[in-house]
């Protein structure tokens, strides 16, 4: 069976993205929980992933002597493992975008990561309005992102961005997070898109795991000091 290694459900948004493709499609796995302390090269965390990974991080997907590390690789081995899923959209121009959004959001959006870390168990509403009032990058990051999602909602008539789930919803669920805990200002039929990936079954079992881990990593929320 596949193993997959994840961090915090609360926190980790790479690992988020991996988890919930494979729960989602309904492909068994077994869940290998690494506990974020710090990524300091001595952290327990770095310690134990420095025996399964190359890189130290999660995700990290493992399948008998087969090891695949980062998530986008993660999409694309279990896509090519498991066809009958259609974990991408059938059709060649729809795949094409499909994976161009998902390679921007790997290598992009940088002030809105950077700016409005996942955490899916705080109600950040009032670090969302100072953030987005002083930061031009995340308002220029999420007026992105409404344009590339109602575009294809609209050309593929939705519920999901090309009609049915797809590597592309898992890889901007932990966006759909942080729009959430931060409250940031998004069009009616953003906001439409973001509860309907809430509601998604893989979604919602990643998000009940993350309000149970009852768990505080002062790393991972500099804006304050204790839940």
């Amino acid at each position: 069976m596949l193993q997959l290694y994840i961090g915090n459900k609360n926190y980790s948004s790479w690992s988020m993205r991996a988890w919930v493709l494979l729960r989602q499609a309904g492909i068994p796995f077994d869940e290998q929980y690494v506990r974020f302390d710090s990524f300091d090269s001595q952290s327990e965390f770095k310690r134990t992933m420095a025996t399964v990974s190359p890189t130290g991080t999660v995700p990290l997907l493992r399948d008998g002597d087969v090891t695949v590390w980062d998530s986008l690789a993660i999409a694309e081995y279990v896509a090519e493992q498991f066809p009958d899923k259609a974990l991408w959209p059938k059709d060649k121009a729809a795949r094409a975008a499909a994976r161009s959004i998902c390679a921007e959001m790997h290598g992009g959006f940088t002030a809105l990561r950077g700016a409005c870390p996942m955490n899916i168990e705080a109600d950040l509403a009032e670090v969302g309005k100072i953030v987005w009032r002083d930061n031009a990058g995340v308002r220029k990051n999420v007026e992105r992102l409404c344009s590339m999602w109602s575009h294809l909602l609209a050309q593929h008539g939705g519920p999901l961005l090309f009609d049915q789930f797809s590597v592309a919803d898992a890889y901007f669920a932990p966006v759909c997070m942080r729009l959430k805990t931060y409250q940031l200002p998004v069009p009616g039929e953003i906001a439409a898109y973001v509860e309907r990936v809430h509601q998604l079954p893989g979604v919602k079992a990643w998000i009940d795991g993350a309000l149970a881990e009852k768990d505080f990593v002062p790393m991972d929320e500099p804006y304050r000091a204790e839940r």
